[in-house]
C-alpha cells in the first residue's frame, strides 16, 4: 500500500489513510477534538467526535501532549478552512511515545533559548519551512550546474597548506602532522576543471574568523563552480544564470513556505536581468554619497555591503577590486595591474554578498611571484603550481554561500536560522 504523506493528501481525498507522524498542537471543543498533525511534510488537521470513534480513542485525547509520536488513521476530506485545505476524519489512534514536558511552548521564547534547542527548533513552522526552501536551493544549484555541463568533483576537507595565510583557519593535528580544515575548493577544483572542462564541488567550509554578525557561521556550505577558458565576463554571466534559475525554481516550488515566513514574493518576481554591473570604484561613490568614507584598497566589510546593496532592487555585481586586498591566485587585469579581475555578487534589501569570485592567474612565474609576495611557501604549492607547468590556459570560478542565499531569499535577519545546526563563534552545541 502506498504510503500517505500530508503533502500529498490532494490525492486521496475520500480515502482512509495513516497518518505516522506528531502532535504539533490540539484543541478542545467539547465534543469534537481537534489535532494538529505533522509528518515532516507538512502539517494536518485531524478531528474525532464523540459518538463517531470509539471511547477510548475519544478520551485518549486527553493524555496526549505536544510532540507526542503517533499514528493516526482516518478518512480525507476536502476542507478549505483546514491548513493545507485538507482534513481528517479520525477513526483510530495509536500511541507510540507520549513526550514529556516539552520545552519550547507556543508562547514566544528568545533566540539564544531556542538555539540551545535548536535539535527541536526544527520542528516548528517557521524553520520547517526555511529548511525546505534550502534543500530547494542546494537542488537549483545541482539541477543548474548538472544540465550544463558541470561536473561534480568532491573536494578534500582536510587541507595540508594554508592557501590565503592561517588567521582564518582551523588547524587540526593530522597523525603528527599540521592540517587545516578547509575554507574553500577552489584550487582543487582548478586542478578538476583542467581534467574536466567545467566542474563544481559543494560542501562544509571552515572560517576561524572572530565575527559576531549577522552574515557569518564558522560553518557554511557553498557551491563552487570553476571553468577552464573563462574569463571574468563569461564567470558573471553564469552568476546571473544561476540566480535567476534558483529564484525561478523556489518561487515555484516553495510559495506556500515563502507565504509562511511572509516573505515579499511579489518582489522576488520582479527581480529581472541584466543585474547591474558597477566597479569597485564606482561602488566607492555610492558609499561616499551615503555618507561612508573608505579609503581605496580596503575590502568592503558588512556595514559597506549594506549601504550598496540598499541601493538595488535586484542582486548586482561588483568588479575589479584592488589586487591588495584579494588572494594570491586572482588575475590582476592587463590594462590596470593594479586592479583583480574578480567579481562580488550581492543581494537586494542590505542583505550584501552572497558570490565572490574572478579569474584565477595561470601564468606560472606571476604566480611564484605571488607566493613570495603574500608570503606563503613555495614547496607547500608545488601541485598546483603543476597546473601552470602542464597545460595551463585561462580559468575562473566562484563560489555561492548557501546560508547567505538562504537568508536572503528567506527575508532572514541572520544567517544562524539558515543552516541546521549553526556553528559560531560563541556556540557549537548542539
Amino acid at each position: 500500500m502506498k504510503r500517505f504523506y500530508i503533502e500529498k493528501a490532494g490525492e486521496f481525498v475520500g480515502k482512509e489513510v495513516t497518518i505516522k507522524g506528531w502532535l504539533y498542537n490540539k484543541r478542545d471543543s467539547g465534543k469534537v477534538k481537534f489535532l494538529l498533525l505533522r509528518d515532516g511534510t507538512g502539517i494536518m488537521q485531524a478531528v474525532m467526535v464523540k459518538g463517531e470513534v470509539e471511547n477510548g480513542v475519544f478520551e485518549c485525547f486527553n493524555s496526549l501532549t505536544q510532540e507526542s509520536s503517533l499514528i493516526v488513521t482516518g478518512k480525507v476530506r476536502e476542507d478549505k478552512r483546514s491548513p493545507g485545505g485538507y482534513e481528517l476524519s479520525i477513526k483510530g489512534i495509536e500511541i507510540v511515545q507520549l513526550a514529556q514536558s516539552y520545552p519550547i511552548t507556543p508562547k514566544e521564547h528568545g533566540v539564544g533559548f531556542l538555539m540551545d534547542y535548536r535539535h527541536l527548533w526544527l520542528r516548528s513552522k517557521r524553520q520547517h519551512a526555511i529548511m525546505r526552501i534550502r534543500a530547494e536551493i542546494i537542488q537549483a544549484c545541482q539541477d543548474y550546474l548538472n544540465t550544463n555541463g558541470f561536473t561534480l568533483i568532491d573536494a578534500p576537507i582536510f587541507t595540508p597548506s594554508a592557501c590565503e595565510g592561517t588567521t582564518t583557519l582551523f588547524g587540526v593535528d593530522y597523525f603528527g602532522k599540521k592540517a587545516y580544515l578547509t575554507q574553500s575548493g577552489q584550487l582543487y577544483n582548478e586542478a578538476a576543471a583542467m581534467a574536466f572542462g567545467k566542474v563544481y564541488c559543494f560542501g562544509p567550509a571552515f572560517r576561524a574568523e572572530k565575527a559576531k554578525t549577522r552574515r557569518h557561521l564558522t560553518e557554511f556550505w557553498q557551491v563552487e563552480p570553476e571553468m577552464a577558458y573563462a574569463r571574468l565576463e563569461e564567470t558573471i554571466e553564469v552568476c546571473e544564470e544561476l540566480l535567476l534559475f534558483i529564484l525561478k525554481r523556489v518561487l515555484e516550488r516553495r510559495r506556500e513556505e515563502l507565504k509562511r515566513l511572509e516573505r515579499d514574493i511579489s518582489f522576488l518576481e520582479g527581480i529581472r536581468p541584466p543585474f547591474p554591473r558597477i566597479s569597485y570604484d564606482e561602488a566607492l561613490q555610492i558609499l561616499k554619497e551615503r555618507g561612508i568614507e573608505l579609503e581605496w584598497g580596503e575590502d568592503f566589510g558588512a556595514p559597506h555591503e549594506t549601504a550598496l546593496s540598499q541601493k538595488f532592487d535586484t542582486p548586482f555585481f561588483v568588479h575589479r577590486y584592488p589586487a591588495q586586498c584579494k588572494a594570491f591566485y586572482m588575475k590582476r587585469d592587463g590594462e590596470a595591474p593594479h586592479l583583480a579581475l574578480c567579481v562580488d555578487g550581492l543581494a537586494p534589501e542590505g542583505y550584501g554578498e552572497i558570490i565572490g569570485g574572478g579569474e584565477r592567474e595561470d601564468d606560472l612565474e606571476t604566480l611564484k611571484e605571488r607566493l613570495e609576495e603574500y608570503n606563503l611557501p613555495e614547496e607547500a604549492f608545488q601541485w598546483y603550481l603543476d597546473l601552470r607547468r602542464f597545460g595551463s590556459v585561462p580559468h575562473a570560478g566562484f563560489g555561492l554561500g548557501i546560508e547567505r542565499t538562504v537568508a536572503w531569499i528567506c527575508g532572514l535577519s541572520h544567517v544562524r536560522e539558515a543552516i541546521p545546526f549553526p556553528r559560531m563563534l560563541d556556540r557549537i552545541r548542539p
